[in-house]
């Protein structure tokens, strides 16, 4: 019967120190989060270009970080890609996402504020090569139904079961001579809110 109570004593005392542990260190994760992140980084309903990492050489590496950077800070880690991200809040009206063929390859995907991917599609897939897609609450889906308007017989309606979250859109720069178009492709995609007509 000791052994037993030593057991039991022993498991109830580290259950109580671990779920202390997992108390105190709650506060340095917290905020660090994707969404979180991507609304530090800028204003809501515009796609917003991330950086290319730093130099990540070892000399200049302090506690695993390049010098000077931001633990919390996003940043594109693919040579080959370029990406902006947008956040949004569906609450008021739909989020017309849209950005014209691009010289290259592009994705978009859509997350939740939980960073759980609810919808993604690309160049491939996507009608013409155009980004042209909708993304809207289950009622604005219906809404959109009923009084399709002619500027939105080619989009793709997302339906999305939230209210906020953020969209990432990416497109490919195999060569340093892609740079400019990447960028122009990235810089004139459309996050924002759908007007109606």
């Amino acid at each position: 019967m000791n052994r037993l109570t030593y057991a039991a004593l022993t498991g109830l005392i580290g259950a109580a120190l671990l779920h202390i542990i997992i108390i105190l260190a709650l506060p340095n994760f917290t905020g660090k989060d994707a969404y979180t992140r991507i609304k530090a980084a800028g204003p809501s309903h515009r796609f917003i270009m991330l950086p290319d990492r730093a130099d990540n050489r070892a000399d200049n590496k302090v506690d695993g970080q390049a010098e000077g950077s931001d633990r919390t800070a996003l940043a594109n880690v693919d040579p080959f890609l370029k990406v902006a991200v947008c956040h949004f809040d569906i609450t008021r009206a739909p989020l017309r996402l849209y950005a014209a063929a691009g010289p290259s390859f592009w994705s978009m995907a859509v997350f939740d504020a939980g960073s759980n991917e609810v919808f993604s599609m690309n160049d491939r897939t996507s009608v013409g090569g155009d980004l042209d897609a909708v993304v809207a609450t289950p009622a604005q889906v219906a809404q959109i139904r009923k009084a399709p308007g002619a500027a939105l017989t080619q989009s793709i309606l997302v339906e999305y079961r939230g209210s906020t979250g953020y969209v990432v859109l990416r497109t490919m720069e195999p060569a340093p001579s892609f740079a400019a178009q990447a960028r122009a492709f990235l810089d004139e995609a459309l996050c924002a809110p759908l007007v109606e007509d």
